[in-house]
């Protein structure tokens, strides 16, 4: 078994068989993963799960700002081919989904895009043709530049989830946490400075419409529990901002790197990262299109009252995007 430099919260077969059958009771209730009735179950059936799973429910707890859930056993071959878009996904590990909705609903509220894969509250993340080299959970051929989830808006998740379907190329996943870094006060203190904006990526083929004047946004701000970060350098315009500020960013970037850890999920991880505090990325890889390449299931998630964020926040347009919650839908 590989090896998995973050922390892991191990699920017992009791757990496991706890977990896997509230879904399956959910899914033959309502018949799709997607149900509005199904999504509005979910607190109570979160609500019904035993204490010790609970427990390893909760969210991230520590400075790396991530964890591992493993346990999970997923058949490759029960699962079926990897699709070559997330539209094409059907009912494809439908149970999945709704465990991960349970797993994200024990640690805070679902959320979704109207404008992102058709509003679903889980996202397949699979390499598609023609989006090699975009900096999108679609691509293969290029460095996934770290990044904080959805960091052109607002009402961004708290909580990242990514539940592995297949990896047979045991691709990593990249994550830094930024309560890891050693920047100088002066750096810290230039981030703070809302100075360039962020853009919505080539996921939002709506927001990045919008017509709206981009607002700038800071990088870091602080937090009762630590350093915060909003961070997406692929999308942020760096040749607005001063010298001062983009060499604040680069030594930025640059302890990133340093402290960044490569994970490689197995079938039926978990991985759980706090959008606040910690980036992610992926290892380029070359994709074959043959029904085997990796597969990622996403859900975001917000921790309702976390305060994290700076209030001037709640001014922003969000670019036209407007998030859904699960208990809405």
């Amino acid at each position: 078994m590989p090896t998995c430099p973050a922390p892991v919260r191990r699920l017992d077969a009791d757990a496991v068989a706890e977990l896997t059958s509230t879904a399956a009771e959910l899914l033959a209730l309502h018949g799709s993963a997607t149900s509005p009735a199904l999504l509005a179950d979910l607190p109570e059936k979160c609500a019904r799960l035993g204490e010790p799973l609970r427990h390893r429910l909760r969210p991230v707890d520590t400075a790396d700002g991530l964890f591992v859930l493993r346990g999970l056993e997923i058949d490759d071959t029960r699962l079926g081919p990897t699709p070559d878009h997330w539209s094409t996904v059907g009912d494809s590990g439908a149970l999945w989904d709704v465990v991960l909705l349970l797993v994200s609903t024990a640690m805070g509220t679902p959320i979704a895009w109207d404008g992102q894969q058709d509003g679903r509250f889980v996202h397949n993340i699979v390499p598609t043709p023609g989006h090699e080299s975009e900096q999108t959970g679609a691509s293969s051929s290029v460095l996934l530049t770290p990044h904080t989830e959805d960091a052109f808006h607002p009402g961004r998740a708290h909580l990242l989830l990514l539940c592995c379907m297949r990896n047979h190329d045991a691709i990593a996943t990249t994550a830094a946490s930024v309560r890891l870094t050693d920047l100088p006060d002066a750096d810290v203190e230039q981030l703070k400075r809302p100075v360039a904006p962020i853009l919505p990526d080539d996921a939002y083929e709506q927001a990045r419409k919008f017509g709206g004047r981009p607002a700038p946004v800071p990088t870091l701000f602080e937090a009762p529990e630590g350093l915060t970060m909003r961070y997406d350098p692929a999308y942020t315009p760096l040749d607005e901002a001063d010298e001062a500020w983009r060499a604040a960013y680069r030594r930025l970037g640059d302890e990133l790197a340093r402290v960044s850890v490569a994970v490689s999920l197995e079938p039926g991880d978990v991985l759980v990262v706090d959008n606040d505090v910690v980036v992610h990325g992926r290892v380029p890889f070359r994709a074959r299109y043959d029904g085997t390449d990796r597969w990622l299931k996403r859900a975001s998630v917000r921790v309702e009252g976390r305060p994290t964020r700076p209030l001037a926040e709640h001014d922003e347009h969000g670019y036209g995007q407007a998030a859904l919650t699960a208990r809405a839908a």
